[in-house]
């Protein structure tokens, strides 16, 4: 089934990104450099039950690629029986995870054995000193076991993320494509964006994925075609040699033309862009299987209300205090 769900623009979309929790057990210098602090009061995150009918509206609607994100997504006590229930509803045929590794070498079995069959893993830094800075975990050989761990699991799909920034990880493109090509691996560099909670580090370290596109084109590497249900990332490769370089660059010309992906938060909140001012609360018709007509009915009229574009050119970031809230 094709893609049921447009805007306003004439775009479609296909692919959701599903937070499960706000929490994350890192310290990233870009994200929650003093660790995740616990809002007190507040919704609880939403349960398989309504995550299983969340995404059955979706799919009806011809979203077929569902990534669950966080916070650290693995760190919710049902996220294997989560992903089975997304990976058996009707209609999804790809489900692919985000996480900082935590744990992925003792776990990979399981989560391929759950119905994962792609995987991004947050690696800013091959230096292990410097992912110890950037993270304030030590944990760089244990998460590139996990890697290989996943890889042996059976996960076809496995793609490094690394978040691009001046002064700190940016003079290692070298190590980087090296690392992609000997083990044949995506690697997906994603620009420091501005949120309500990191203005003085993003004025310091915002480094434009152009500027790494450019040294790219100039070792060789070409653009390659966008496949079908692909993220935002500009993709390059090196002729004849193994190995992928994406860049997602938000504050590039047209970023937005191509979105194809809506994102739910922990709570039940539809953000219709990243840097949406607040979410649109969709947990009231989660609560039984009997309203799943009014969900598919409410999806389509909110998304018809989407923005045609982000605005950070204009220094609006939108309601985001940081991306552990909405899974980036």
């Amino acid at each position: 089934m094709g893609a049921l769900l447009q805007d306003g623009h004439g775009r479609t979309f296909e692919y959701l990104r599903l937070s499960l929790t706000d929490v994350c057990n890192f310290r990233c210098s870009y994200c929650l450099p003093n660790g995740y602090q616990k809002a007190p009061g507040g919704p609880a995150n939403l349960s398989v039950d309504e995550i299983r009918r969340l995404v059955t509206g979706f799919a009806r609607l011809g979203l077929w690629k569902v990534r669950l994100t966080g916070g650290e997504p693995t760190l919710r006590t049902e996220f294997l029986e989560i992903a089975r229930n997304v990976a058996s509803v009707p209609g999804v045929r790809r489900l692919a995870l985000t996480t900082n590794g935590y744990r992925l070498a003792e776990r990979a079995d399981d989560y391929v054995n759950a119905g994962i069959t792609a995987l991004n893993v947050s690696v800013d830094s091959l230096d292990p000193q410097r992912f110890a800075d950037i993270t304030g975990h030590d944990r760089l050989a244990e998460i590139l076991k996990g890697i290989d761990k996943a890889r042996e699991a059976g996960i076809a799909s496995i793609k490094l993320n690394a978040v691009l920034m001046r002064g700190v990880n940016d003079d290692e493109l070298h190590g980087f494509i090296k690392f992609v090509q000997a083990h044949g691996l995506a690697l997906r560099f994603i620009e420091v964006m501005r949120t309500n909670d990191n203005v003085p580090f993003f004025e310091q370290h915002h480094l434009s994925g152009i500027e790494i596109a450019d040294r790219l084109a100039a070792l060789g590497w070409q653009r390659l075609p966008r496949a079908a249900g692909a993220g935002p990332a500009i993709v390059y490769s090196q002729p004849g040699l193994p190995g992928e370089i994406g860049i997602i660059a938000p504050y590039s010309k047209d970023f937005c033309a191509s979105c194809n992906r809506l994102r739910v938060s922990a709570t039940g909140k539809l953000h219709l862009c990243l840097f949406s001012d607040h979410g649109l609360d969709l947990r009231p018709l989660l609560q039984s299987d009997a309203q799943e007509d009014d969900l598919v009915d409410r999806i389509m009229v909110l998304t018809g209300q989407k923005a045609p574009a982000h605005r950070l050119h204009q220094g609006h970031s939108g309601g985001t205090a940081h991306f552990a809230s909405i899974g980036g």
